[in-house]
């Protein structure tokens, strides 16, 4: 499990593709705390370390995440969202992710509002999953407020301060970005459609 509170900032170093599979290798600050095996967000995508060497990491992305996410899109260079598992008992300063995308989305607008800067986002809506205003939303492992919420799209207001400190800053209109909607909505919606 996750908050959506980024950690840092890592940086592709290599990719391989292996049949069906894409190995990532980042270079990331928190590298000698790793271990294998241990689960880590990239872009909000929960991924598991296979290797370790120096300051960078390994993990792999089946052909499903890949399908589902953006990650196929990585290329060397790029930096990514990192988030390491919530530790028990530690404060959920975002709220609760699961690192498991529902869908991608896309970047329609991006407006500076007087201190904040406003991102809007369309998403196929036929997939099932909805936002509601003041709801919680992951972008791409940031756990974000739903300000606006239209019927295929919705907008969040970004501080500077997460705009310095997450892979938000290199957004640009058109870009996709990895979503997981909230999942105590997704449960209640499901409920509720049953009824």
């Amino acid at each position: 499990m996750f908050t959506g509170i980024i950690e840092t900032l890592g940086e592709v170093i290599a990719l391989e593709r292996q049949e069906g599979n894409l190995h990532i290798t980042v270079r990331a600050g928190f590298t000698p705390e790793l271990k294998i095996d241990q689960s880590v967000a990239h872009n909000g995508v929960c991924l598991t370390v296979v290797g370790i060497q120096d300051d960078t990491y390994t993990v792999t992305a089946i052909a499903e995440t890949l399908q589902k996410t953006n990650l196929g899109t990585l290329k060397v260079g790029d930096c990514v969202n990192l988030e390491r598992g919530m530790l028990l008992g530690a404060r959920l300063d975002g709220h609760i992710v699961q690192g498991h995308v529902d869908q991608t989305g896309n970047c329609i607008a991006i407006e500076e509002e007087g201190g904040s800067t406003r991102f809007t986002f369309r998403y196929d809506v036929s997939k099932g999953n909805t936002t509601i205003e003041k709801g919680s939303i992951t972008v791409s492992g940031v756990s974000l407020t739903v300000v606006d919420s239209g019927i295929d799209t919705f907008s969040v207001a970004i501080i500077p301060y997460t705009l310095q400190h997450t892979t938000l800053q290199y957004l640009k209109v058109g870009d996709s970005v990895n979503l997981e909607f909230d999942v105590i909505g997704k449960y209640v919606a499901k409920l509720v459609g049953r009824g």
